[in-house]
């Protein structure tokens, strides 16, 4: 994977740049639409062509059990399962192991946890992970680490990074002994954890810039119940201490607003289920707000669903049909709403880049925030 920084606006951390996989060049910042199981929820794989995404991100536990990683290898990796011709990343599993600890037990070398497909028992550690994602084909690896919960005393983060710590190595020591499966390159990201604790933070970030042949940084463990205000802060510090030269991924964020406070942070690349999720229960982000298409205001509005909107489906359907067809629980719904959302994500990180370009992102964005957080 190659990385190369091409502008930094002059009043902020916010950044452009260019990460190439073996897949092709992505214009950084970018987002990651959410494929856990090979598949965004509810949008086919073509729509994601014409929304002219470049990079999707699935997960190693979901995919370890469905379809399997038997499954992955015959069909030639997951690009041609897919048949998605652009970049992925996966998770390794570790925060889906992690939201379900009610069903694991964490040991020293790794996690026990019960299959939510069949209750059979199951145990993944750093060199299982790597392995199932040496499989799927990915392009981007991510480490698996131990993911603290929020809130948590400072000594139990402590304990959880050096877990992390511990664990990469081993992650790190499998993928150099066992090349790719498949004949492209794929690349290894470690993860920041520490929790709120800027000390935590520092060492972790410090410890893993230390390790040499990893091609970019991802920061885990964030956007889990602490103030917005934590999030920020803690991003704010590790962008400064993390290697400029690579790319940051600030995980599982977020928000329209949080995604453009993370790029003026100097975060390059984002994922989150909420365009899909959210779109999936009738939440739509607009360029003037948040819209709940269900709400009874939109009954009799005939106008088309987004007059601001980049995507097809803004054009061609009226807020009174979107609303008819949520209400009549159609699968419709589900799929207008979740295409309106990427597009508009899509869109208003291209927005931004136009704004960096021209050293204008911050006062851009202080006008956007207002706009983005009310309730139309």
């Amino acid at each position: 994977m190659k990385f190369d920084l091409i502008k930094t606006d002059i009043f902020s951390k916010a950044r452009i740049g260019i990460l190439e996989t073996d897949h092709g060049k992505i214009e950084t910042p970018f987002f990651m639409p959410v494929a856990s199981k090979g598949y965004v929820k509810s949008v086919p794989i073509h729509e994601l062509y014409k929304m002219y995404y470049k990079i999707i991100i699935g997960n190693t536990y979901h995919l370890h059990f469905q379809p399997g990683i038997e499954v992955l290898y015959k069909a030639g990796g997951i690009h041609s399962f897919l048949n998605w011709k652009e970049s992925i990343l996966t998770d390794s599993g570790g925060f889906q192991i992690f939201s379900m600890k009610k069903l694991n037990r964490m040991t020293e070398n790794g996690v026990v946890f019960k299959s939510i497909i069949n209750g059979s028992f199951h145990f993944f550690y750093p060199e299982k992970s790597m392995k199932i994602q040496r499989f799927i084909g990915s392009d981007i690896i991510m480490a698996f680490d131990d993911c603290p919960p929020f809130p948590c005393t400072h000594t139990e983060a402590n304990k959880s990074i050096k877990k992390t710590h511990r664990w990469l190595k081993k992650c790190y020591d499998y993928l150099q002994k066992n090349p790719e499966i498949y004949n492209y390159k794929q690349s290894f990201f470690p993860i920041v954890q520490g929790s709120i604790y800027k000390d935590l933070r520092k060492y972790s970030a410090e410890e893993i810039s230390l390790l040499l042949n990893v091609e970019g940084y991802a920061i885990g463990g964030l956007s889990l119940g602490e103030e917005k205000e934590q999030t920020h802060s803690i991003t704010d510090l590790l962008t400064d201490l993390l290697p400029k030269e690579k790319p940051r991924y600030l995980m599982g964020v977020g928000y329209p607003v949080d995604i453009l406070e993370g790029i003026s942070l100097g975060i390059d690349m984002f994922d989150c289920v909420i365009p899909t999720r959210n779109g999936r229960h009738g939440m739509l982000f607009t360029w003037k707000g948040i819209m709940n298409i269900k709400n009874k205001k939109w009954e009799k509005d005939y106008s088309c669903l987004d007059e601001f909107g980049n995507s097809y489906v803004d054009q061609l359907y009226s807020k009174s049909y979107v609303r008819h067809l949520f209400l009549s629980k159609d699968n419709l719904a589900k799929e207008i709403a979740s295409i309106h959302n990427l597009s508009f994500y899509f869109h208003l990180i291209k927005e931004a880049k136009i704004h960096i370009m021209h050293n204008e992102f911050i006062s851009w964005k202080k006008s956007m925030i207002p706009l983005l957080q009310q309730r139309l």
